[in-house]
């Protein structure tokens, strides 16, 4: 564990587990969560001799609690912050849902030889807002629901969302893990309530096309298709259109948290495109 201060003075969380020569993966997580969210992955990595790095974003988890830059800008800008610090070179991105926002943003304006793949699961890209541009986004009015219920009840919003949709669990015949439920609850509570609330436009609003267009890296965009929170076919297929090397999974009646439903498959997947 340590921590790196950024330009602003935000102090930024983040594990560093393994070798120092191994080669880097950073895991970028999703909102309201943290770090925490990747300890299935960051365990499977390490047990395979990768240096595995994760952060909470600032206003998340254990980083400072800012009374500004809630947006993705800001988030790329902390993510260069920490691998400037860390040095590190060759790395391979991993975001999930809001994370794989920040990693095409922090990707798309990396040094060169930082970043050698990156992998976007149930990632945010290339905009969820429906617009005149975005037929298939979903309504404002759904993400203004988001704040209105995290006003009105963060602790009991943060429940209802990982006992549902999130994680498929309101699917009949679903396989319910309350283990999954309070650790989402936990890891959001720790949190603070103005970036989460103000993240909610950041992750819904901003659109990510410029910056798939400019990542020349290869590129892994996994979805599940009964992804409730990021609609799979307003995403992943249009992300991997706009990518020079991207390379679209998809996985049937997978839900929008599949690394902790179905971390064995999406393990095995993910290190097999990294060492393609």
């Amino acid at each position: 564990m340590g921590t790196v201060t950024t330009p602003d003075g935000t102090t930024i969380f983040y594990k560093d587990w393994g070798p120092r020569d191994g080669q880097p993966i950073v895991f970028h997580h999703g909102w309201p969560l943290s770090a925490d969210d990747w300890d299935n992955q960051m365990l499977f990595f390490l047990s395979q001799g990768y240096r595995v790095i994760a952060h909470d974003r600032r206003g998340h988890g254990r980083s400072g609690q800012t009374a500004s830059g809630h947006e993705m800008d800001t988030y790329a800008a902390d993510v260069a912050a920490l691998t400037g610090a860390l040095d590190l070179r060759g790395a391979v991105h991993v975001g999930h849902s809001t994370g794989g926002g920040e990693a095409a943003r922090y990707v798309a304006r990396a040094e060169p030889g930082r970043v050698a793949k990156a992998v976007l699961v149930g990632a945010v890209p290339p905009v969820m807002v429906k617009s005149e541009s975005n037929p298939g986004g979903l309504p404002i009015e759904v993400f203004d629901g988001f704040r209105a219920a995290l006003a009105a009840n963060r602790a009991q919003f943060f429940i209802d969302v990982p006992s549902g949709p999130f994680y498929g669990f309101n699917r009949p015949g679903a396989e319910v893990s309350q283990g999954l439920i309070d650790n989402w609850w936990r890891q959001g509570m720790t949190g603070a309530a103005n970036a989460h609330y103000e993240c909610i436009k950041a992750f819904s609003e901003t659109d990510f096309t410029e910056d798939l267009k400019k990542i020349d890296v290869p590129v892994l965009v996994a979805h599940g298709t009964d992804d409730q929170i990021v609609p799979y076919e307003d995403s992943a297929p249009l992300t991997v259109k706009l990518l020079k090397h991207g390379t679209l999974k998809t996985y049937e009646g997978y839900p929008h948290g599949m690394l902790s439903t179905h971390p064995d498959v999406l393990n095995r997947d993910i290190l097999e495109f990294i060492k393609s």
